[in-house]
């Protein structure tokens, strides 16, 4: 079952996922990602360790973002 998170500001289900891309210079990076839907390819069961989840108060969208270090050593 894919990692779901429920938008507080609009009510709907956001799915989480997962993808490398490639960048213009040739570098490959990992990519982490909220949808509507449930792409089976790209979905994640948990949260990846180092990320947290936020929400965008003006949108109500979920993002995953990286722990900043001081927020670590708490």
């Amino acid at each position: 079952m894919a990692y779901s998170v429920k938008s507080k500001k609009t009510g709907d289900t956001y799915y989480l996922h997962s993808k490398e891309v490639t960048l213009r210079g040739g570098r490959l990076q990992r990519i982490y990602f909220f949808a509507r839907d449930v792409r089976p390819a790209d979905a994640l069961d948990e949260l990846p360790a180092g990320y947290e989840l936020m929400e965008n108060e003006r949108t109500g969208l979920p993002m995953a973002r990286k722990i900043k270090e001081k927020e670590k050593e708490r």
